[in-house]
């Protein structure tokens, strides 16, 4: 980890959990648990998730994305990305297929949460590919935000 990236919750460890539906390295670090679990994720430059589903009923299943450091991207599928940056609040609705990662050039950390209700599950699905991710800015935002 390198020490010129400051943030104000831990780190955590390399993510070994959930390393098969990420493309570069993340570390994880459970910040509460019990029926809302809330974690800190952070991205070294150029990592992202997969593409994925968070599925849920009963008004569960949505995420909250909370940027806190670094510079980050989220991208709805058919929508355009979205430039993160600390202060940045992200609700994914349940059932929205999308992905959320670094910039190219920057460290990026966000808390996440899922909204608790029934068969609240996630679903992994392809990784965002190296051509669409180069299509992105390496920093800054889109002309969207």
């Amino acid at each position: 980890m390198t020490d010129t990236f400051d943030q104000i919750f831990p780190t955590g460890e390399k993510n070994e959990a959930f390393g098969q539906y990420f493309i570069g390295q993340s570390y994880l670090a459970p910040l509460t648990d019990g029926t809302v679990p809330v974690n800190n994720v952070t991205f070294e430059p150029g990592c992202r998730n997969n593409w994925h589903i968070h599925h849920g009923a009963d008004g569960g299943g949505d995420q909250i994305l909370l940027c806190t450091a670094g510079s980050g991207w989220y991208q709805a599928d058919g929508d355009e990305p979205v430039s993160l940056e600390p202060g940045t609040a992200i609700r994914v609705p349940a059932g929205t297929k999308h992905w959320h990662g670094a910039k190219a050039d920057s460290w990026f950390s966000h808390v996440a949460f899922i909204t608790p209700g029934g068969d609240v599950r996630n679903e992994w699905l392809e990784p965002v590919t190296d051509d669409e991710y180069g299509r992105l800015p390496a920093s800054g935002s889109t002309s969207g935000d």
